[in-house]
Parts: C-alpha cells; structure tokens; sequence
C-alpha cells in the first residue's frame, strides 16, 4: 500500500509524521506523496481540509485519516498516543471506507466564456469587499428571494459543525446527502425581506446564486479565498464525487458533537 503523511507544520506534529513514516515503512508500506492510498494527516482538522484540497484529483483512489495534536477535531479522531495502533490498524487490517457528501461550486464570469467548479469539504461563504451583499436566490431555476445582508454559507453536512453552526444552522448527520444555506446577519424590513431560517436542500436540488450589486465578490471554499469583481453567478449542489475516509474503529457522529459542544 502507498501511503502519505501531512503535518501541520508545529514541532509536535513533525516529530509525530516522521515516527508514523518510519512506522509504516517498517511494516514494508511504500511512503508515496504522489499517488497514495491513503493520506494521514498530523495537527487538526485544517490541516485535513488543506491534504483533501491537496490531492483534489485522487478522491476516488484516495481514503483519509487524521491524527489530531490539538483540540479532538470531526475529522482529526486518532490521539497521539493511539498512533502505534493506528499504524498496525492500517499495516494490518483492511479498512472500512465511509464516503461522505461534498459540494460542488461552480463560478460563472460576467465575460460568459470561462468558468470555475471547485469542490468543498466543509462550506462556500459568498461575502462582499464592502457593503452588503445583495443577490437573487434561485433553487431549481425559480425564483426563491432576493437577499441582502452580510452573506451566506453553503455548506456540507460534516462541514455543518462549523461556520454553519455559528451562523445558526442545523447539525446535520454526514451521512446525508445534501447541503445547508445560512444567512449572515440578513436585512429584514418593511421593504426587504428573506425567509430568515437555513435552507436544507437535497442532492437533486441547485442553488443559483445571482449578486445584484456591482461590488468585488470574496467567494471562500472552505479555506481558500478568492476576490472577483465579475461575478455572474455562483452555482452550488451536492457533488457527484465523495470524499472517503478510512475507519479501523466505531465513530460515533452524535458522541462527537456532544464532546465537541456540550462536554459530559
């Protein structure tokens, strides 16, 4: 098996990429940055968003799991001091791939000839570079409202713990095939009006979105930002592809949250 080994880049997550590359080569796996089978990821749940955004075009030939040395992440769920266990778990015992929805964003530009389709692990944010963002939600080609606020976010069911989360959003079980529309801080008058609530919509569902205003648009997908004043639209669905992560062990989604937001 190839095998792949990321760090967040902090002295403890280095020293622990190297212990589980000499581990695994110990085991007569082939350490392989290019063409892995599967990518551990040392520090956090970023430093797996940044590896999934990495080997963006192996998603069919490539499982993660990710080994946190920080806060226990929704992603990151080995321990350090699991590591040794982990590595026999994946020199040793077939493992189980659980795949789990992404969304596809595709950018369209006011010159009408070229596009952008970007896949997001966790959420899209549309914002503005000043002002208020103003654009017509379409949700399977009708019509939906106009917004006008701060933004919004589009965001996976395993990303919903996030961003989403903060803006008010559902959790939703990763296991579900769709995506969540949050509003950021909306403007809700006499005169302007939204329907205020998350949107959950499902796979079969498209969310247009049609900015208004001619400002410069700041598109976020999951870390990665980018600012154009050109904008026409900005297409979001579930995504055909699915991310796969490698489990040797029950993870509990619901006991996750709990730990994450409630404690014992």
């Amino acid at each position: 098996m190839h095998f792949a080994v990321t760090s967040r880049g902090d002295d403890t997550s280095n020293a622990l990429q190297k212990k589980i590359i000499d581990y695994l080569q110990e085991f007569g796996l082939t350490h392989n940055e290019q063409d892995p089978e599967i990518v551990i990821t040392v520090g956090g749940d970023g430093t797996l968003l940044h590896a999934f955004h990495h080997y963006y075009d192996r998603l069919e030939e490539t499982s993660f799991v990710g080994v946190h040395t920080g806060h226990l992440g929704f992603y990151a769920d080995w321990k350090p001091e699991e590591v040794e266990k982990l590595v026999i778990h994946i020199a040793k015992t077939p493992f189980q791939v659980v795949e789990y929805p992404l969304l596809e964003v595709v950018v369209r530009y006011h010159d009408d000839i070229h596009s952008e389709r970007h896949l997001a692990l966790n959420e899209c944010t549309v914002k503005t570079m000043e002002g208020s963002l103003v654009c017509d939600i379409d949700i399977k080609g009708d019509k939906f409202e106009t917004f006008r606020g701060d933004g919004l976010c589009i965001s996976t069911p395993s990303g919903s713990t996030a961003y989403n989360k903060a803006l008010g959003g559902a959790i939703l079980h990763p296991s579900l095939a769709s995506m969540q529309l949050s509003e950021m801080a909306s403007i809700n008058n006499r005169v302007y009006r939204t329907v205020g609530s998350p949107l959950i919509l499902p796979q079969h569902h498209t969310c247009l979105l049609k900015p208004l205003n001619d400002v410069e648009m700041q598109i976020t997908i999951d870390h990665k930002s980018m600012v154009n004043k050109s904008v026409k639209s900005i297409q979001c669905r579930v995504a055909e592809e699915k991310v796969k992560f490698a489990r040797f062990r029950p993870f509990t989604f619901w006991k996750r949250v709990k730990e994450s937001f409630v404690g014992e």
